[in-house]
């Protein structure tokens, strides 16, 4: 195996709140076919479903922080 950072079950919000963005958002343009309640009740409905089917999603860690160099 290789050097990667080891992934971690990703939490039931976290999914819930990436699939919501994806029924909002076509990459960073907002898209307009459905409202935000009704994406937040998708998402969490999907949620559910994984969740009662035995899917497990995996989430890396976070990863370093983007710094600007000073510049000389």
């Amino acid at each position: 195996m290789t050097n990667e950072t080891p992934l971690r079950p990703a939490t039931p919000d976290e999914i819930s709140d990436a699939r919501s963005h994806a029924l909002r958002f076509d990459g960073r343009k907002r898209t307009h076919s459905g409202d935000e309640l009704m994406a937040r009740i998708t998402a969490e409905r999907l949620v559910k479903f994984l969740e009662l089917a035995g899917f497990v999603v995996m989430k890396k860690p976070p990863g370093a922080a983007h710094t600007v160099g000073g510049g000389t």
